[in-house]
């Protein structure tokens, strides 16, 4: 179990962006790896409610179990639970998530019950990451529902807010981009099914 803060910044980016993004830092297409995102909620949309986030994410050899719950000055809480690849695929298949751990634990804390969560939508998202000066950069191309539609992302992980957002505003300049606003990956997610 994990419990970490995230304060990220991240723009939408058109084709031609990011394929210039792509070129500035010299990135192989095998820099880019898979990852399958599975948004949980309760049918009355209990998490989207609290503006809470769940997800068990698919990587190649492993999955893990997030929730991610904002937090009071900046960012938001990601609280984790570590799935072998197997786990993380069974219950993606059965449309559930863990009712042990710490996410459940969380979840019960806070009356909703593990049990009443089902799948609502999922996304694979080829994702390069890597470090650059103003925190943790990935640049991400992801893929809704069948395949059929699909978008492009910048984000920035720092780890303060103030100068996180300094960091952000000189990297678009430097790489000649305008900000333009992204929601979240489970809202776009949604607006796909």
């Amino acid at each position: 179990m994990t419990k970490t803060r995230e304060i990220e910044f991240k723009t939408m980016l058109t084709a031609a962006e990011f394929a210039r993004v792509k070129a500035h830092y010299r990135l192989a297409d095998d820099r880019f790896k898979s990852q399958t995102n599975c948004y949980f909620d309760t049918p009355d949309q209990q998490l989207r409610n609290r503006h809470w986030g769940l997800r068990i994410r698919l990587y190649p050899d492993r999955g893990e179990l997030t929730l991610k719950v904002p937090a009071k000055d900046a960012g938001r809480w990601e609280i984790t639970d570590p799935l072998t690849r197997q786990e993380a695929q069974q219950l993606r298949d059965q449309g559930r998530i863990l009712s042990t751990g710490v996410v459940a634990e969380h979840l019960r804390n806070h009356q909703i019950q593990p049990e009443t969560l089902q799948l609502i939508a999922d996304l694979t998202t080829l994702r390069a990451e890597f470090p650059i000066k103003e925190g943790l950069l990935a640049l991400d191309e992801s893929f809704y529902g069948k395949g059929k539609m699909h978008d492009y992302e910048l984000e920035l992980e720092v780890t303060a807010a103030d100068t996180g957002a300094a960091g952000f505003d000189s990297l678009l300049a430097q790489l000649g981009l305008s900000y333009r606003p992204a929601e979240n990956k489970i809202t776009r997610a949604i607006k796909e099914i």
